[in-house]
Protein backbone atom coordinates (compact mmCIF):
# COMPACT_ATOMS: atom_id res chain seq x y z
CA UNK A 1 0.00 0.00 0.00
CA UNK A 2 1.11 3.21 -0.45
CA UNK A 3 0.60 6.57 0.86
CA UNK A 4 -1.19 8.68 -1.37
CA UNK A 5 0.35 12.46 -2.46
CA UNK A 6 -1.45 15.47 -1.93
CA UNK A 7 -1.83 15.99 -5.99
CA UNK A 8 -3.65 12.71 -5.93
CA UNK A 9 -6.21 13.47 -4.09
CA UNK A 10 -8.34 14.73 -6.25
CA UNK A 11 -8.82 17.99 -3.92
CA UNK A 12 -11.60 21.00 -5.45
CA UNK A 13 -10.81 24.37 -6.04
CA UNK A 14 -12.87 26.79 -3.41
CA UNK A 15 -15.02 27.64 -6.92
CA UNK A 16 -15.45 23.93 -7.56
CA UNK A 17 -16.50 23.53 -3.50
CA UNK A 18 -18.90 26.09 -3.84
CA UNK A 19 -20.44 24.84 -6.52
CA UNK A 20 -21.16 21.49 -5.31
CA UNK A 21 -24.20 20.35 -4.06
CA UNK A 22 -24.46 20.58 -0.55
CA UNK A 23 -26.05 18.31 2.08
CA UNK A 24 -28.90 19.78 3.35
CA UNK A 25 -27.55 20.73 7.16
CA UNK A 26 -27.14 24.33 9.27
CA UNK A 27 -24.70 23.69 11.63
CA UNK A 28 -24.69 26.31 14.39
CA UNK A 29 -21.77 27.17 17.01
CA UNK A 30 -23.54 29.16 20.35
CA UNK A 31 -21.11 30.68 22.60
CA UNK A 32 -18.01 28.28 21.38
CA UNK A 33 -14.82 29.86 23.19
CA UNK A 34 -11.79 28.01 21.39
CA UNK A 35 -10.90 28.67 17.95
CA UNK A 36 -9.40 25.93 17.72
CA UNK A 37 -12.53 24.42 17.57
CA UNK A 38 -13.93 26.64 15.42
CA UNK A 39 -11.07 26.18 12.87
CA UNK A 40 -11.70 22.35 13.25
CA UNK A 41 -15.33 22.76 12.38
CA UNK A 42 -14.98 24.67 9.78
CA UNK A 43 -12.60 22.02 7.87
CA UNK A 44 -15.21 19.06 8.98
CA UNK A 45 -18.31 21.35 7.56
CA UNK A 46 -15.94 21.81 4.31
CA UNK A 47 -14.98 18.13 4.36
CA UNK A 48 -18.74 16.76 4.42
CA UNK A 49 -20.24 19.19 2.06
CA UNK A 50 -22.09 20.99 4.95
CA UNK A 51 -24.87 24.06 3.29
CA UNK A 52 -23.88 26.29 6.10
CA UNK A 53 -22.09 27.42 9.32
CA UNK A 54 -23.51 29.76 11.96
CA UNK A 55 -21.98 31.21 14.62
CA UNK A 56 -23.62 32.75 17.13
CA UNK A 57 -23.17 34.59 20.54
CA UNK A 58 -19.56 34.79 21.80
CA UNK A 59 -18.45 32.64 19.00
CA UNK A 60 -15.23 34.13 16.73
CA UNK A 61 -15.71 35.03 13.53
CA UNK A 62 -12.72 34.85 10.49
CA UNK A 63 -10.10 36.10 10.03
CA UNK A 64 -8.68 35.37 12.86
CA UNK A 65 -5.25 33.39 13.12
CA UNK A 66 -6.36 31.27 15.70
CA UNK A 67 -8.94 29.95 13.81
CA UNK A 68 -7.08 29.76 10.01
CA UNK A 69 -4.43 27.55 12.19
CA UNK A 70 -6.69 24.57 12.39
CA UNK A 71 -9.09 25.63 9.58
CA UNK A 72 -6.50 25.51 6.90
CA UNK A 73 -8.41 27.65 4.11
CA UNK A 74 -11.93 26.22 5.05
CA UNK A 75 -13.39 29.82 6.56
CA UNK A 76 -12.99 30.84 2.55
CA UNK A 77 -14.36 27.87 0.87
CA UNK A 78 -17.51 27.25 3.45
CA UNK A 79 -20.55 29.59 3.91
CA UNK A 80 -20.78 30.76 6.96
CA UNK A 81 -22.80 33.96 8.81
CA UNK A 82 -22.79 35.86 12.14
CA UNK A 83 -26.13 35.76 14.92
CA UNK A 84 -25.94 37.41 18.07
CA UNK A 85 -29.02 36.20 18.69
CA UNK A 86 -29.48 32.56 18.38
CA UNK A 87 -33.35 32.60 18.73
CA UNK A 88 -33.68 34.81 15.48
CA UNK A 89 -31.43 31.68 14.11
CA UNK A 90 -33.66 29.00 14.86
CA UNK A 91 -36.86 31.04 13.76
CA UNK A 92 -35.51 31.92 10.58
CA UNK A 93 -35.04 28.02 9.73
CA UNK A 94 -37.58 27.04 10.96
CA UNK A 95 -39.84 29.21 9.07
CA UNK A 96 -38.71 28.41 5.86
CA UNK A 97 -39.29 24.06 7.13
CA UNK A 98 -35.89 23.22 8.85
CA UNK A 99 -36.14 21.02 11.79
CA UNK A 100 -33.60 22.33 14.65
CA UNK A 101 -31.94 19.79 17.27
CA UNK A 102 -29.29 20.67 20.22
CA UNK A 103 -26.69 18.71 19.98
CA UNK A 104 -27.11 17.72 23.82
CA UNK A 105 -27.52 15.56 26.38
CA UNK A 106 -31.21 15.83 27.51
CA UNK A 107 -34.17 13.91 28.46
CA UNK A 108 -36.00 12.64 25.56
CA UNK A 109 -32.75 13.28 23.35
CA UNK A 110 -32.65 10.53 20.56
CA UNK A 111 -29.50 8.63 20.00
CA UNK A 112 -27.32 9.69 17.13
CA UNK A 113 -27.84 6.23 15.81
CA UNK A 114 -32.25 5.99 16.22
CA UNK A 115 -32.22 9.92 14.48
CA UNK A 116 -33.53 9.25 11.43
CA UNK A 117 -34.09 12.54 9.06
CA UNK A 118 -37.16 12.21 6.79
CA UNK A 119 -36.61 12.37 3.25
CA UNK A 120 -36.25 15.63 1.40
CA UNK A 121 -35.84 16.58 5.49
CA UNK A 122 -33.52 20.24 6.11
CA UNK A 123 -31.53 20.12 9.51
CA UNK A 124 -30.04 22.57 11.76
CA UNK A 125 -28.29 21.30 14.53
CA UNK A 126 -26.55 23.51 17.51
CA UNK A 127 -23.30 22.52 19.48
CA UNK A 128 -23.13 24.77 22.71
CA UNK A 129 -20.30 26.40 24.89
CA UNK A 130 -17.84 23.76 25.42
CA UNK A 131 -18.06 23.57 29.48
CA UNK A 132 -21.65 24.09 29.83
CA UNK A 133 -23.43 23.03 26.56
CA UNK A 134 -26.56 23.98 24.76
CA UNK A 135 -28.33 26.74 26.81
CA UNK A 136 -31.61 25.21 28.13
CA UNK A 137 -33.39 28.07 26.82
CA UNK A 138 -31.83 27.52 23.62
CA UNK A 139 -33.18 23.70 23.94
CA UNK A 140 -36.72 24.72 24.68
CA UNK A 141 -36.79 25.94 21.28
CA UNK A 142 -35.71 23.39 19.03
CA UNK A 143 -37.34 20.31 17.66
CA UNK A 144 -35.15 17.34 19.22
CA UNK A 145 -31.99 17.18 21.31
CA UNK A 146 -29.80 13.84 19.46
CA UNK A 147 -27.37 12.58 22.34
CA UNK A 148 -23.75 10.98 20.68
CA UNK A 149 -23.49 8.03 22.86
CA UNK A 150 -21.34 7.18 25.11
CA UNK A 151 -19.83 4.32 27.49
CA UNK A 152 -16.31 6.00 29.59
CA UNK A 153 -16.74 7.66 32.72
CA UNK A 154 -16.64 11.12 30.84
CA UNK A 155 -19.99 11.17 29.07
CA UNK A 156 -18.33 14.47 27.32
CA UNK A 157 -16.42 14.93 24.04
CA UNK A 158 -14.71 17.76 22.94
CA UNK A 159 -17.04 19.76 21.12
CA UNK A 160 -14.73 19.60 17.63
CA UNK A 161 -14.96 15.62 17.90
CA UNK A 162 -18.81 15.61 18.80
CA UNK A 163 -19.25 17.98 16.10
CA UNK A 164 -17.06 15.52 13.59
CA UNK A 165 -18.98 12.20 14.63
CA UNK A 166 -22.55 14.22 14.39
CA UNK A 167 -21.33 15.55 10.80
CA UNK A 168 -20.23 12.45 8.92
CA UNK A 169 -23.75 10.69 10.92
CA UNK A 170 -25.62 12.86 9.40
CA UNK A 171 -23.92 13.20 6.12
CA UNK A 172 -24.07 9.42 5.31
CA UNK A 173 -28.02 9.85 6.53
CA UNK A 174 -28.54 13.02 4.28
CA UNK A 175 -26.55 11.87 1.20
CA UNK A 176 -28.68 8.76 0.79
CA UNK A 177 -31.65 10.67 0.91
CA UNK A 178 -30.81 13.48 -1.56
Amino acid sequence: MRKLRNEELGRKSVEEFRREKKIPLVVVLDNIRSMNNIGSIFRTADAFLVEKLILCGITATPPHRDIHKTALGATDSVVWEYYEDIAAVIKLYRDVGYFVAAIEQAEESIMLQDFLPKPDQKLVIIFGHEIRGVQQKVVDLCDAAIEVPQFGTKHSLNISVCAGIVIWDLYKKLNRMH
